[in-house]
């Protein structure tokens, strides 16, 4: 299964400056025990903004990179399409989370099963955007949490939508 894995703003906002929006700690949990011991795929740059540059501990990290970059520690591959093929053969036995960047997960809405959102209820002042889901007649919510008071204080939701 191909599962976006992503948090956003009220305006589906997700990044600015090629950081996230928000560091909320219950979101981090979340996404760190969701996609331990399975794969995660990501764009070159979410890669660089990882702590160090360096591929997430105890995952099979899958980067879609320029020409001629190698990383350590990570499967790398250099054309789109090439991957998109590996990833719906490997997504027919293992689940595979989406994890940035904005064109990558852009590129990626036709190929998700599900999706698994974190929503901020506030204005992040995002550059960059995920696709607006409750806009998009293919995907339908199938779990809501109720709001979440964060230590943080930013208040939150967790939301699957599903295709």
């Amino acid at each position: 299964m191909i599962i976006g894995i992503v948090c956003v703003d009220s305006k589906w906002g997700i990044g600015k400056d090629n950081h996230l929006l928000f560091n909320i700690k219950e979101d981090m949990n979340f996404f760190k025990e969701t996609t331990k011991g399975h794969i995660v795929a990501m764009g070159y740059n979410t890669l660089l903004s990882l702590p160090g540059s360096k591929p997430l501990k105890n995952r099979s990290n899958i980067v879609l990179a320029p020409e001629g970059v190698e990383i350590d520690g990570c499967f790398v591959e250099h054309d789109f399409n090439t991957l998109v093929d590996e990833l719906k053969t490997v997504g027919e036995i293992s689940d595979i989370y989406i994890m940035g960047g904005a064109m990558f997960y852009n590129s990626m809405l036709p190929y998700y099963d599900k999706v698994l959102v974190t929503k901020v209820d506030e204005d992040g002042e995002a550059q960059v955007f995920f696709p607006n889901l409750d806009e998009n007649k293919s995907f339908t919510i199938t779990n809501e949490s109720d709001i979440i008071n964060t230590e943080s204080g930013h208040k939150i939701r967790f939301v699957t939508y599903e295709r």
